[in-house]
């Protein structure tokens, strides 16, 4: 390989010496590695082996580079920094397959792979210099995107049902690694399609954080909300009331009947279960509310503990039955919300803990964005025909901000 710091007479002498008349590459190419060595110093604002109190980075060896041109192909070394990258502007029509590698580290990011495994990604692909820090820096670029989606507006409404539900990550702070709570809303659209409103990383599920995130999300331009469906949390209880005054509250029949369970001997709970399950499965309202009454009556004698909750929980299961029959399989529990959640461990369970909770949020966050989209163009979540039984009708108003629920959790403090 010619070395940079022999001059141009000298490869036309030695070409000429040799009888190589083909000796304009040769030139090109020690000319070009002038002008990286000429570029990079003017970059970190130091020249090669310069000392001076204001330089941004140091070199670090060189990365080979081919570059084909009308004289042949140069073989470049391009100079690499302890801190950032450099590449020649000259280089341009190469920045698509760099864009493509920035594209697969970013992709095995957000498909759960943990940085140092991206790392040893980037090296099979057959690159090099590329360090932890450096891969980290590049998934910091999915921040711009991340953001865009948390603050998008809120305006395919109205949003007849709300899913809205948590789970937890570890995520290291302080020196420990801690647990932090996602929560995640979804919903149908006004136009039947599913669509992730939102999404809020915070200390624990608290009252206070449901209530801030609720409020986002109605200050995103959420509206029309005539039922949210969610497990029995008590803090995501008092903010759904709060914030979605004069709409339904359905409790998530799944998580009731784990609750319900709990208070039969194992050996009943398969009879339990199935009894249970009934009641869900009548044609129409009537015949649900007479099913659960007849349920209830019939666990007293043996499951006395387990009867009385069925029956004081009797508006809370069954408020699906007052919207169209149609959609009960869809709002009479936060499956769908469920399988949503478990997309997402199964993206961040191989990162397994979080540098920090930034992290968290830019992997959930480009998780969620990419669900969003598929719904977007996949098959719709209800049809016209039953949907217009729930939206053609005036979405009752929302509360305005202050009420005194509100008022009364907003004293509780906000986790951050």
């Amino acid at each position: 390989m010619t070395t940079p710091t022999m001059d141009v007479l000298d490869i036309i002498r030695n070409q000429i010496e040799d009888g190589d008349i083909d000796f304009l590459r040769a030139s090109l190419q020690v000319l070009l590695q002038d002008v990286l060595h000429a570029d990079v110093s003017r970059q970190i604002g130091a020249q090669l082996h310069e000392h001076t109190p204001d330089r941004s980075a140091y070199r670090n060896g060189y990365r080979p580079r081919r570059w084909d041109t009308r004289v042949g192909t140069l073989d470049l070394r391009i100079p690499k920094l302890r801190q950032g990258s450099y590449l020649p502007a000259f280089l341009e029509p190469r920045r698509r397959s760099e864009q493509a590698l920035l594209a697969v580290i970013q992709q095995a990011y957000v498909e759960g792979v943990s940085t140092r495994r991206v790392e040893d990604l980037v090296q099979a692909l057959g690159c090099s210099g590329i360090s932890k820090s450096e891969v980290s820096r590049i998934c910091a670029a999915l921040d711009t995107q991340v953001q865009a989606f948390r603050e998008r507006p809120l305006d395919q409404g109205p949003y007849p049902y709300v899913w809205l539900d948590a789970l937890t990550q570890k995520v290291r702070e302080g020196g420990r690694v801690v647990n932090v709570a996602v929560v995640v809303a979804t919903a149908v659209n006004g136009q039947g399609r599913r669509e992730v409103l939102g999404f809020d990383v915070g200390a624990s599920e608290e009252g206070a954080f449901w209530l801030a995130f609720l409020r986002s999300l109605r200050a995103r331009g959420l509206r029309g909300v005539r039922l949210v469906i969610s497990d029995a949390h008590q803090g995501l209880k008092d903010a759904i009331a709060a914030v979605f005054a004069g709409a339904a509250w359905q409790r998530c029949r799944t998580h009731f009947a784990r609750n319900l369970l709990a208070r039969v001997p194992k050996s009943a709970q398969p009879f339990v279960a199935t009894v249970v399950r009934s009641i869900f499965d009548q044609p129409s309202a009537e015949d649900v509310r007479a099913q659960h009454a007849r349920v209830v009556e019939q666990l007293a004698p043996r499951f006395p503990d387990a009867a009385r909750l069925l029956a004081d929980a009797a508006e809370e299961v069954l408020a699906f039955a007052a919207f169209p029959q149609p959609h009960w399989r869809q709002i009479r529990s936060n499956n769908p919300q469920e399988r949503l959640n478990l997309e997402i461990r199964r993206r961040t369970d191989v990162v397994g803990i979080f540098p920090n909770r930034q992290a968290s949020v830019r992997l959930v966050g480009m998780v969620l964005a990419e669900q969003h989209d598929e719904w977007a163009v996949g098959r719709r979540y209800l049809a016209d025909e039953s949907l217009r039984l729930i939206v053609s009708d005036p979405p009752p108003p929302l509360p305005p901000h202050g009420t005194e629920q509100e008022a009364a959790l907003g004293q509780l403090p906000i986790a951050v």
